[in-house]
């Protein structure tokens, strides 16, 4: 533990060096370091999704950079400092687990989280909704929306009904299309089809933005390959027709199997 506590220190006094002598440091703002720290998170998820343990370090460690940077402008506001923003969440982990640091008795996952709304609405929140960040990616928002939901047993029975909805979804997205309907009204619809199949994901145990961003991998890697047998085979992308890439792109799904 002491050297972990070491660690830690070392990144609090290199954080206070940077902040008096680095010119780039000094000027930065917690407005100025926000889309940066955005930068920084998706960075830490494309390591999670690539299994880049070395890269997931490193990310971690620029998160943690980031994290004390915030603390350390807190305190020169005289808003908070890294002490206050630590001893905050250890209060707000040990009342959220009464089950742990209490006499409270819980048997499963879902009891836990189902616990843990229902204390947050008598921490004074109006809404269970009210903690899902405006600003989330949509996939994930929906989740948490869809989570928080169930925290407090607004949750379909069985993934059966679910699937039933996704469906119905899916058909009224085809009436609105069919019927030629304005552009929003499709919208709406397409929104709900998602939305239902985002929820169908959590019935059946997948993390609909890992299961998309996974997607988005094998589409980039399968779409490179076959632009690099293109060039092997000295043909240039911009001149081949559609059948001639589905051939090649066919080619890259085979070499992807076998890899």
């Amino acid at each position: 533990m002491e050297d972990k506590l070491l660690a830690f220190k070392r990144l609090l006094d290199i954080m206070d060096d940077l902040r008096i002598n680095c010119p780039w440091d000094k000027k930065q703002t917690l407005e100025s370091l926000r889309h940066l720290t955005i930068e920084e998170t998706y960075e830490l998820t494309d390591a999670i999704i690539d299994k880049n343990m070395n890269e997931l370090e490193g990310e971690i460690g620029d998160l943690f950079l980031h994290m004390v940077f915030y603390c350390k402008i807190g305190e020169e506001k005289g808003s908070f400092d890294i002490k206050s923003v630590l001893n905050r969440i250890c209060d707000k982990l040990i009342y959220r687990h009464p089950h742990i640091y209490k006499n409270i008795e819980v048997k499963t996952e879902e009891e836990v989280k189902s616990n843990w709304e229902k204390l947050k609405l008598k921490e004074g929140k109006k809404s269970v909704l009210e903690g899902v960040p405006k600003s989330l990616p949509s996939i994930i928002k929906a989740q948490r929306i869809q989570e928080k939901a169930k925290g407090i047993g607004f949750e379909w029975e069985n993934k059966i009904d679910v699937w039933k909805k996704v469906n119905e979804e899916i058909d009224e997205l085809k009436k609105e299309v069919n019927s030629n309907s304005k552009i929003d009204r499709i919208e709406e619809e397409f929104g709900d089809v998602l939305f239902s199949l985002i929820n169908y994901a959590r019935f059946i145990g997948i993390n609909a933005e890992n299961a998309l961003a996974k997607s988005n991998k094998k589409f980039i890697n399968r779409f490179t390959k076959m632009e690099e047998l293109l060039v092997l085979d000295k043909l240039n992308i911009e001149n081949v027709n559609l059948e001639i890439m589905d051939k090649y792109w066919i080619k890259a799904k085979k070499m992807e199997k076998q890899t």
